[in-house]
């Protein structure tokens, strides 16, 4: 008998073996799984972060030809929608956020004219794994944002003075009227003309 239970040991010690490996393969897996779910989300925060910023510096710029337009109404609809020549390029501000989140821009294009596509690469690769060429392999993200135009007006009659602005009606429920441009706290601010958010890539 005590022969016996000696076979059964030295039967049961290559399972043993055999299983523990198998557990560690998929511990390995499953960390290689992590690391590359992690630098996948890295990437498509900082995409979605520069293409937020490049949009609200471009929102910005139209908020401000707005407010170098205020006193002349006729132009205020193209501004809202983006017709506005001259304006500066956004992409600084994507490559700048980007950077923030351990990232550069690979692509960076206007969507339309409002709005900015931004595609970034992680600055740092995968890692070593049990997967063969992860140590190279970066991860890639791509994401746009949009602006939207929040307000409407109506144009005033040609009774009206030429000294009469439109009231602004926005889709936040405020409404802006008796517009002063010397009076800066009677204006609204580029948050309250236009709104800024992701769309579906």
């Amino acid at each position: 008998m005590p022969p016996r239970r000696h076979d059964d040991a030295g039967q049961a010690f290559p399972i043993y073996i055999t299983v523990v490996a198998g557990l560690l393969f998929l511990a390995f897996a499953y960390l290689a799984v992590g690391q590359a779910a992690a630098n996948r989300n890295g990437a498509q925060t900082a995409a979605d972060a520069a293409a937020l910023a490049a949009a609200q510096d471009r929102r910005d710029q139209l908020a401000g030809q707005w407010l170098e337009n205020v006193l002349d109404p006729d132009l205020w609809q193209d501004i809202f929608n983006g017709d506005v020549t001259g304006l500066d390029p956004s992409c600084w501000r994507a490559e700048q956020l980007a950077a923030q989140n351990n990232a550069g821009v690979d692509v960076c294009d206007l969507v339309g004219v409002l709005g900015y596509r931004v595609g970034v690469k992680t600055d740092k690769p995968v890692g070593d794994s049990i997967v063969p060429g992860t140590e190279g392999t970066y991860s890639t993200a791509f994401a746009t944002a949009v602006i939207d135009p929040l307000c409407t007006f109506e144009l005033p009659g040609e009774d009206a003075g030429d000294d009469v602005l439109p009231q602004l009606k926005c889709k936040d429920g405020g409404i802006w009227e008796d517009l002063d441009p010397d009076d800066p706290t009677s204006l609204p601010g580029p948050e309250d003309l236009f709104d800024v958010h992701l769309a579906d890539d």
